[in-house]
């Protein structure tokens, strides 16, 4: 049952309804499971190639399929029941690690079979956000919908602190990333047992028909919407430019002359500073001056990128890791909880399709623009120019976009059912 009188007010209001605990709790599985591969799929493809260029590759492996397919990937979301496309994402991501787990067991040193799988984990995970980010509104209401946000991203960001450190922990005591890979197998496969359980509320959406208008309805959505087109773009270019954890096995092994343990200490601390960031808000919600407070904490994202990019340290490079991962959870925040309420239910999969390609993007395509740069200047110059591109951006984005800059508080729940669905 939902909270009523004065637990309504309280910071875990969310967790009075069933489903979102259902659903959280596939959501930590699969990141879980996700992230402790992510980090034996890094430390066994550079212990091949012994190449950064080819860690960027990883990322860009899995973010082509999104660019391909976001906007089937999106109308499908909108178009088929989203629980059900959750529960077979989920079983695909136990697939995908299965796969891993046989070339590991194969052995060998060809690291083409490995970016095969990283492709099919694209494919999935393509057809897996839209539908994950669209139904959170069907679970929890809408005047409780900021606070179900930011208690999915402290879990989220708890699963990532966790999933790296078990990752590496395994891959170390297993001398080798099959038993990270079997991990990854059975707790992909219980978040999908866990989707099952989760009953969203219907709501009818009208039955539109296939059609170029209809699958570009999520573009078009952004594009006119200044202030959101200015939070996801902003978020893209910095952390695009700023990708410095796809380097992180070369920092680790080469820089701060560490092992897979310390590769996942490294990995888990942005989202210690996420989690704890995500928990501040829970509680405590920016009220005010939220364009400004974006901007503010993106700029620190590259002071804090340049930080780590000068570290010999490993205490220091952890630091600034989490540094880094509390202020980039701002903009996560604030962009989320605009295009989740602020778009109409039977269109939220197609805008969160075209928001996961600017996702992708900064994340998969900026790993591989580390990777590169750093095959050019080195790993340690490659994340220092990184930091400052993100820190020009901010200031160009300012200028550019005036609404993100005088914004100064999220959309109520009145003002959202104002604005139109762009589909006449």
């Amino acid at each position: 049952m939902p909270a009523s009188g004065n637990s309504t007010l309280s910071g875990r209001v969310a967790f009075t309804y069933p489903a979102f605990t259902l659903y959280q709790t596939a959501r930590f599985c699969i990141v879980l499971a996700t992230e402790m591969q992510a980090v034996a799929i890094g430390w066994q493809v550079y212990e091949i190639t012994k190449r950064p260029l080819d860690l960027g590759l990883v990322g860009l492996s899995q973010f082509l399929p999104g660019i391909l397919l976001f906007l089937v990937s999106g109308y499908t979301a909108d178009r088929f029941d989203r629980r059900r496309v959750l529960t077979l994402g989920y079983a695909g991501f136990a697939i995908c690690s299965a796969l891993l787990l046989v070339i590991a067991i194969r052995g060998g040193h060809n690291v083409y079979p490995i970016y095969a799988v990283t492709v099919l984990v694209g494919i999935v995970r393509s057809f897996n956000a839209p539908a994950s980010r669209a139904i959170l509104p069907l679970i929890v209401p809408e005047e409780h919908f900021s606070n179900a946000f930011a208690w999915g991203a402290t879990i989220m960001q708890a699963a990532t602190i966790l999933g790296p450190a078990v990752g590496g922990l395994i891959y170390a005591t297993f001398r080798g990333p099959a038993g990270v890979y079997a991990g990854a197998m059975l707790t992909a496969a219980a978040a999908a047992v866990s989707m099952l359980g989760v009953k969203p509320q219907f709501r009818p959406r009208p039955r539109e028909a296939f059609s170029w208008k209809t699958v570009l309805a999520g573009m078009h959505y952004i594009w006119h919407e200044k202030l959101v087109l200015g939070s996801i773009s902003l978020d893209m270019f910095a952390v695009l430019l700023g990708g410095a954890v796809w380097l992180l096995p070369a920092f680790a092994r080469d820089i701060l002359r560490t092992g897979p343990w310390g590769l996942g200490l490294l990995r888990c601390a942005p989202a210690i500073g996420a989690t704890a960031m995500a928990l501040l808000l829970a509680y405590r919600p920016m009220r005010s001056r939220i364009g400004l407070k974006m901007l503010w904490c993106v700029a620190g994202f590259g002071v804090c990128t340049i930080l780590f990019g000068i570290s010999h340290s490993l205490a220091l490079s952890m630091i600034a890791l989490v540094l880094v991962g509390a202020t980039d959870m701002v903009s996560v925040v604030v962009r989320g909880v605009l295009i989740q309420l602020a778009t109409p239910n039977e269109m939220r999969g197609r805008v969160n399709a075209v928001d996961m390609i600017f996702i992708g993007t900064s994340n998969e395509l900026g790993g591989f623009e580390s990777g590169a740069t750093a095959a050019w200047l080195g790993v340690v110059p490659a994340v220092i120019v990184g930091g400052a591109g993100a820190i020009v951006v901010t200031a160009l984005w300012a200028w550019m976009f005036p609404e993100l800059r005088n914004a100064d508080q999220l959309p109520s729940v009145e003002s959202e059912r104002k604005i139109p669905a762009p589909l006449g």
